[in-house]
């Protein structure tokens, strides 16, 4: 398929309100459900989700837990202000980076960049080492410490990376915001957008009602950046690290077998799963990479629901769900929520496929 076919036309576009903040309560948020039998469509709030899921049906979470990745400094000498983006961790003893920065031009290899007050004494220096993409940097932190204050520095200097599409200034109830309740293992650069619905309380009345609930990893980076090319077959996402634990691929493959419902939480998720079929269709455990890309006409092995957020036309998000719903389904849809006032975004509202 190509890119121009996940566009909405202009009035749709023109429409389109993009969530700068996130209701409270979490669970109040408004849900559409798309039958993908039927292509009916519900209008629901989030906490009506129980009313779609029953005893033995499981849901799968990624509990990866959001770091304050993004760092605001000074280049050296020239005293310009630069913004750092840390993606992932190279190689832990020499504090070696992969980043975004901006702005590109102005930081080249052998630059060194001060974030913090420069008489500080827990000030974090940088050295540019490498050249990865047009944006893309490999840094080096020159720390002293050891990583418990190397960790300490950079969540004190980091903000919350909300993604470019917050047009407010970064607050600090941000870092609560942009963290799903049940977050656990920090590394990610970008929250499970979708998962950001879920209260304690909705997350309890779930297991009362005998709904299993299974976790697995993946920290996510930059898999969010637009599709650039026409035809899709020639992007390239990001590879991505994850892990899914023997317990979460024994009781995913358990419903599976007794046909009941497997949701799948976000795309983050999703892409996890598909990564890790085994030849008869059942989910792998073990860890592993993945810079799958899914788009319509990809035929999914294990689950059987999906939820997500509505997201921005040509996004991959929306193309994988897509793929899910059936392609002109899932265009109804957006245009359905575009009439109908639903928020965008990773604040935004929630679109259960069914």
């Amino acid at each position: 398929m190509k890119l121009s076919e996940f566009d909405l036309p202009q009035e749709y576009r023109a429409r389109i309100q993009i969530a700068q903040y996130p209701v409270y309560p979490r669970d109040s948020s408004r849900m559409m459900v798309l039958h993908r039998a039927t292509q009916e469509i519900e209008h629901r709030q989030f906490k009506d989700i129980l009313d779609y899921f029953s005893e033995g049906d499981v849901i799968i979470l990624n509990d990866a837990r959001v770091f304050p990745a993004k760092l605001l400094g000074n280049k050296e000498k020239t005293g310009a202000h630069i913004e750092v983006f840390l993606l992932r961790e190279l190689n832990k003893d020499s504090r070696l980076w992969d980043v975004v920065v901006d702005p590109a031009r102005k930081i080249r290899v052998g630059n060194k960049l001060f974030f913090g007050k420069a008489d500080g004494d827990n000030e974090l220096v940088a050295e540019v080492v490498d050249n990865t993409t047009s944006r893309g940097r490999t840094i080096r932190f020159l720390f002293d410490g050891n990583d418990e204050e190397f960790e300490a520095a950079i969540d004190r200097l980091g903000l919350t990376p909300l993604p470019d599409y917050i047009t407010r200034e970064i607050e600090p109830e941000d870092r609560e915001r942009y963290q799903t309740v049940f977050a656990t293992r920090k590394g990610a650069v970008s929250a499970p957008e979708s998962a950001l619905h879920f209260t304690r309380d909705t997350l309890l009345r779930l297991e009362l009602q005998g709904v299993e609930r299974v976790f697995i990893n993946l920290n996510i980076g930059r898999s969010f950046r637009d599709v650039e090319v026409e035809d899709l077959s020639k992007h390239k996402m990001d590879s991505e690290s994850f892990e899914i634990s023997p317990e979460t691929a024994r009781m995913v493959n358990e419903a599976k077998a007794a046909k009941k419902r497997v949701l799948a939480v976000g795309a983050s998720v999703m892409r996890a799963l598909e990564s890790s079929v085994s030849a008869s269709k059942t989910l792998n455990p073990g860890k592993g990479w993945t810079d799958r890309f899914i788009f319509p006409h990809y035929e999914f092995n294990i689950a059987n629901a999906f939820l997500t957020n509505f997201q921005l036309p040509k996004s991959t998000s929306m193309m994988l769900s897509a793929a899910f719903a059936d392609f002109p389904a899932l265009m109804k849809a957006y245009k359905a929520a575009v009439d109908e006032g639903y928020r965008f975004c990773c604040y935004g509202d929630a679109l259960l496929i069914i």
